[in-house]
């Protein structure tokens, strides 16, 4: 079933993880964001932007699962965008959202 529909200006979706609260978090690639959507409902309940378009991914970490990673790319870009954004290829932490993360499952190989 269709989830949630991304705004013209969150471009496209990318990487996700979920939430302790069961939210979805999605990379957005082309919209320099991470937003969170609650399953539930189908609606966007939080926007963290960024200061690079092309966000990949995006994980929960630290010691209490409090801290989100989030990825971004520079492979394809030219001299001149790069110039003009010069926080491509970074990853960043974020702290502060409110909500923590969930550990990962392992499985034997």
């Amino acid at each position: 079933r269709l989830l949630y529909h991304l705004e013209q200006e969150e471009q496209m979706p990318d990487g996700m993880c979920i939430d302790a609260e069961g939210k979805l978090w999605v990379a957005c690639i082309d919209g320099g964001r991470v937003i969170r959507i609650d399953p539930e409902t189908g609606k966007r309940i939080q926007t963290v932007r960024l200061p690079t378009p092309r966000i990949t991914s995006c994980c929960f970490g630290g010691k209490d699962y409090s801290e989100m990673y989030v990825t971004s790319a520079y492979d394809g870009l030219d001299e001149t965008t790069l110039a003009r954004e010069p926080h491509a290829g970074e990853i960043f932490k974020i702290t502060g959202l409110g909500v923590k993360g969930i550990p990962q499952n392992f499985y034997a190989a």
